[in-house]
């Protein structure tokens, strides 16, 4: 899709397909669909009294208005003045994009990131609205036997002021590269089980070092995984006929910044289908458990969109994948086995297998002498009974990465809330047998899931996102999110400064 920017100031000689403007309740109207009334002889505020109420995210096309001369104007809602937000605005561009791609329209010119929003920049608003319209044109089309129509959007332009234009600009770059990259995490997300395999995540690791040059990808076969004494993570593996893959890709910026920077580390967890293994799910919904490598979806989506953007700072991803079956040489409640940290982890449930191949990722993580680890994945059902599905589950006993992450998850609208992690927790992980159990019962899920994983985080700054309950959706929206691809990017922004 192609971005730009607009400056001109007669709004009404445009011609365009759509031209969006912005509408609060009460029939106030923003400045530029003001200047269109005018140019219509009052012919929009007419409508708006007539039947536009204007609440957030609602969207009416006026097609062919008189004394206009774009195809049509979409009036879109933004709720009450007094308390128009950020959230309010990303709302509106997204009922606008989805407009255009549900209408059919090749190519829209919106004015609502030139109106001031109280808790958020015009690179902000910029960024919101490329994301929206990337987000209009993803079409999951990989499995269907005729192609589904793809949306005809093509052209997506901002009107803003002369001294906002390089804001706006910067803000469209960074939201077309994160669309990219959440399409992409969508893609992974979405492809079934016997399509996206660990083989085929490291095809897709290699291919975006092969379209990036600051990328370089490496793969790791059963041989080298087993050559660094993964223990825990071979044993999830085993179970399945198909080969595990160790992935690490790493962007290394064109233009290296002045002084030493160690890198930040992401991983994600790569588990491209899990039936529980022995421990099995029920069998309602389990088709969803292709979902429960989205972890490394999310890292895969982010590393795209930060080698498009060429973000001035070293970032690793790594990605353990393998599936999760039963079978005669699956892992078996009461089993234990060596991390590749040394430290022994007695199984009891086979269905925690998440943390069983993170925390070999964690050790591995530690050569990178890293500024910061997080590890991203779709974890536990007890994070969803938690939060639900607004949230993603932040854990961090660092408190400078927590808050840094906490604050790019609301300026990307991407949220995270924060759960305890006090020590009291990991007695819940004891083992008469082992050094650890990989499971510390009911209570408190998610919370020693993340002190399972913090027992292999101890060399360097961690955060652990429990995404359970954001990466996908159920029922008739079935799919993924991309989400947290817009928190990552953010974070990593914040980091380079580039704000």
């Amino acid at each position: 899709m192609e971005f730009s920017t607009l400056t001109t100031a007669s709004l009404h000689t445009l011609k365009t397909p759509a031209l969006a403007v912005g509408v609060f309740q009460d029939g106030v109207l923003s400045e530029a669909a003001d200047a269109l009334d005018q140019a219509a002889s009052g012919a929009l505020r007419a409508i708006v009294k007539a039947e536009f109420d204007a609440a957030p995210g609602s969207c009416l096309p006026v097609h062919a208005p008189a004394g206009i001369a774009a195809s049509r104007v979409i009036l879109l809602g933004l709720g009450a003045q007094d308390h128009y937000k950020a959230a309010v605005h990303a709302r509106a561009q997204a009922a606008l994009a989805a407009y255009c791609a549900r209408a059919g329209v090749a190519g829209t010119v919106s004015t609502l990131a030139a109106i001031a929003c109280p808790d958020s920049s015009m690179t902000d608003r910029a960024r919101a609205a490329a994301r929206a319209a990337a987000a209009a044109a993803y079409r999951y089309d990989a499995t269907f036997s005729k192609p589904r129509p793809a949306p005809k959007l093509r052209t997506f332009a901002l009107h803003v002021g002369r001294g906002q234009a390089a804001q706006a600009r910067e803000g469209l770059r960074q939201g077309g590269a994160i669309g990219a990259g959440m399409n992409l995490a969508r893609t992974l997300g979405d492809l079934p089980p016997n399509v996206c395999t660990p083989t085929y995540l490291g095809k897709t690791a290699r291919d975006l070092a092969r379209q990036f040059k600051t990328l370089k990808a490496e793969v790791l076969d059963q041989r080298k995984i087993e050559a660094l004494k993964m223990g825990s993570f071979l044993s999830v593996a085993r179970g399945s006929a198909e080969p595990p893959a160790f992935i690490v890709l790493r962007h290394t910026p064109s233009a290296r910044p002045a002084g030493k920077h160690a890198p930040v580390v992401l991983v994600g967890k790569g588990i491209t289908f899990d039936s529980g293994g022995i421990s099995i799910k029920p069998g309602p919904a389990m088709d969803e458990m292709k979902f429960d490598m989205c972890g490394a979806a999310s890292v895969l989506g982010t590393m795209r969109a930060i080698a498009e953007l060429d973000l001035p700072h070293e970032v690793i991803g790594i990605v353990p994948s393998c599936e999760n079956l039963p079978s005669g040489t699956a892992n078996k409640p009461g089993d234990i086995v060596t991390s590749m940290s040394g430290q022994t982890i007695e199984i009891l449930n086979t269905d925690a297998e998440g943390r069983l191949i993170l925390c070999d990722a964690l050790t591995y993580a530690e050569r990178f002498k890293p500024a910061a680890v997080i590890d991203i994945a779709t974890l536990t059902g007890a994070c969803v009974i938690a939060l639900g599905h607004v949230n993603s589950g932040l854990f961090s006993q660092d408190e400078d990465l927590a808050q840094a992450l906490l604050a790019a998850g609301r300026e990307a609208l991407d949220p995270a809330w924060r759960m305890p992690l006090e020590d009291a927790y990991q007695d819940q992980l004891k083992s008469n047998f082992a050094d650890m159990a990989n499971i510390g019962g009911r209570p408190a899920g998610s919370v020693t899931a993340a002190c399972f994983l913090s027992r292999f985080a101890g060399k360097y700054p961690w955060a652990h996102l429990d995404i359970a309950g954001t990466a996908w959706n159920e029922g008739k929206d079935k799919g993924a999110t991309g989400r947290p691809v817009p928190l990552l990017v953010q974070y990593l922004l914040d980091r380079a400064g580039s704000r």
